[in-house]
């Protein structure tokens, strides 16, 4: 196949599996779909079925990104596995929290703009027994601080780390 004989978007819009799909959506996987066949033709490639394409792209994108998979690495603790898995109980918490609107940052008691800090950080001076707590969302956004916080005004160099 050669670019000049890929179809016109309009024509891969007529198959009725596409038609009774959400416009938009049918709309953008079928440009998604000419996209990558424009750069496989370029390679050299047959880019095969568009309009079969398509469909599995309009299909696979109502799909959720995130599913569950077995951790088999070895690793108990993996980062690119979605970390812990939660026990059951913070599983409801989250639950029932997340069903309505909560007090993330907001201060009960004052009725002002509160910080999501307040939440964790007294229970973590707590239990370490640290005159402060920050929680941030990953290991490096915790190195990225404390390399911030010592090395203030010095030039820091990655040479020698393992």
């Amino acid at each position: 196949m050669r670019l000049r004989e890929l179809p016109a978007v309009d024509q891969l819009l007529l198959d009725p599996r596409l038609r009774e799909r959400d416009r938009g959506q049918a709309l953008a996987a079928v440009r998604e779909v000419l996209a990558r066949a424009r750069e496989e033709i370029r390679a050299g490639a047959d880019p095969g079925d568009l309009t079969e394409r398509a469909v599995q792209e309009l299909e696979s994108a109502g799909l959720p990104a995130l599913v569950r998979v077995l951790n088999a690495t070895g690793v108990v603790i993996h980062t690119n596995l979605g970390r812990a898995p939660l026990p059951p109980s913070a599983l409801e918490r989250l639950r029932e929290v997340g069903r309505g609107y909560s007090n993330l940052e907001y201060d009960l008691s004052s009725g002002t703009r509160g910080s999501r800090q307040d939440h964790l950080a007294s229970l973590l001076r707590r239990l370490t027994g640290a005159e402060a707590a920050l929680v941030v969302n990953n290991n490096a956004a915790a190195v990225l601080l404390a390399l911030a916080a010592l090395a203030e005004g010095r030039e820091c160099s990655s040479r020698g780390a393992s």
